[in-house]
C-alpha cells in the first residue's frame, strides 16, 4: 500500500510538472505575441519563416477566401424559395386549408359509430413548389381559367395563350428544382467539405506553426535574460523549440501543398456550370416553343381585330 501511495504521488507530481510546463509555454508565447503586436520586439528578434512557407500561406488564405466568397452566394440554392415573390401570401391560405383539413379528418375519425353525420376524410394535396417559375405557372393558370370560365370565354385566345405559358413555366419550374438538387449534391456538398476539412486542416497547421514560432522567440528571450545558473536549461529549451518549429513548418508545407494541388474545386465548379447549363437549356427550349405558339395566336387575334375595325 505504501509503495502504491508513493507511485501515485510521483505520477501526480509528473502530471503537475507537465501541466505547469505547458502552462508556462502558453503564457510565454502569449506575452511574446502581445509584445510583437505592440511593437515592443525588434524585427530582427522575430524568427523568419521560410519564403516557401510564407508564399504557401498566402495562397491557402486566398483559396479559403475564394471558397467562402462563392459559397456565400451559392448556398441560396439550398433554399427552394430564394426567388419566390415575397408579396405572395399563399402560406396563409395553405395554413388555413391545413387547419380545415385537420378538423375535418378529426371529425371523420371520431364521429364513427355515433348518430352524428361523419364528414368524409380529405386527402392532403401534393405540396406546391415555392419557386418563381412555379409561381408564374400558377398565376397564368388562374388567369387562363378565369378568362375561360367567363361568358363566351371558351374560345378566348388570351386564355389559351396563358394556358400554354403556364405549361411552359411548369416545365421550367420542374427543371429549376432538379437544378437546385444537383447543385446541392454535386457542388455545394463537396465544396463545403473541402472548406471544412482540407483547407481548415491546413489553417490549423499554420496556427500550430505560429504558436511554435512564438514559443521559440519567447525561449530565446528567456535565454537572453537568463542567469548563469539557468542558461543551460534555457539553451535546451531553445533547441527543443527550434526542432519543434522545423517539424511543424514541414508538416504545414506538406498540407498546404496538398490543398493547393487538389483538383476537386475545379471539378465541383464544372458540375455547378453543367447544372446551370441544363436548366437554362430546358428554359430556352420551353420558352422558344411556347413563344412560337403564342405568336400564332397573336397574329390571328390581330387579324380578327383589323377585320372587325374594317367593318
Amino acid at each position: 500500500m505504501e509503495g502504491w501511495n508513493k507511485f501515485q504521488s510521483s505520477f501526480s507530481n509528473l502530471n503537475l510538472g507537465q501541466s505547469a510546463n505547458r502552462f508556462a509555454k502558453g503564457f510565454n508565447s502569449s506575452v511574446q505575441a502581445t509584445k510583437e503586436r505592440l511593437g515592443q520586439v525588434a524585427p530582427d528578434e522575430i524568427t523568419e519563416l521560410p519564403q516557401e512557407y510564407k508564399d504557401l500561406e498566402t495562397q491557402v488564405e486566398a483559396l479559403k477566401t475564394a471558397h467562402q466568397a462563392v459559397l456565400k452566394v451559392t448556398k441560396a440554392f439550398e433554399s427552394e424559395t430564394y426567388d419566390y415573390p415575397s408579396q405572395i401570401q399563399e402560406s396563409v391560405v395553405e395554413l388555413g386549408a391545413n387547419i380545415s383539413r385537420g378538423v375535418t379528418n378529426f371529425a371523420a375519425n371520431n364521429l364513427k359509430g355515433t348518430n352524428l353525420p361523419a364528414p368524409s376524410r380529405t386527402e392532403t394535396p401534393a405540396p406546391q413548389h415555392k419557386t418563381l417559375p412555379h409561381a408564374l405557372s400558377r398565376a397564368a393558370n388562374i388567369a387562363s381559367t378565369t378568362l375561360a370560365q367567363a361568358p363566351g370565354g371558351k374560345d378566348d385566345r388570351l386564355a389559351q395563350a396563358l394556358a400554354e405559358y403556364a405549361e411552359a413555366w411548369q416545365k421550367i419550374g420542374n427543371a429549376r428544382v432538379q437544378h437546385d438538387d444537383t447543385i446541392s449534391r454535386a457542388f455545394l456538398a463537396p465544396w463545403q467539405q473541402t472548406l471544412q476539412t482540407s483547407i481548415n486542416v491546413a489553417v490549423k497547421a499554420r496556427q500550430a506553426v505560429r504558436v511554435s514560432r512564438l514559443e521559440l522567440d519567447a525561449a530565446k528571450q528567456t535565454l537572453k535574460n537568463a542567469t548563469p545558473s539557468k542558461q543551460e536549461h534555457a539553451r535546451l529549451d531553445v533547441e527543443n523549440a527550434e526542432d519543434d518549429l522545423v517539424q511543424k513548418t514541414e508538416v504545414a508545407i506538406t498540407l498546404m501543398k496538398a490543398v493547393l494541388e487538389n483538383p476537386e474545386p475545379i471539378k465541383n465548379l464544372n458540375e455547378l456550370i453543367k447544372a446551370q447549363l441544363r436548366y437554362h437549356a430546358v428554359s430556352a427550349e420551353a420558352l422558344s416553343a411556347v413563344q412560337g405558339e403564342i405568336e400564332e395566336l397573336s397574329v390571328a387575334a390581330e387579324g380578327d381585330y383589323r377585320k372587325s375595325r374594317d367593318h
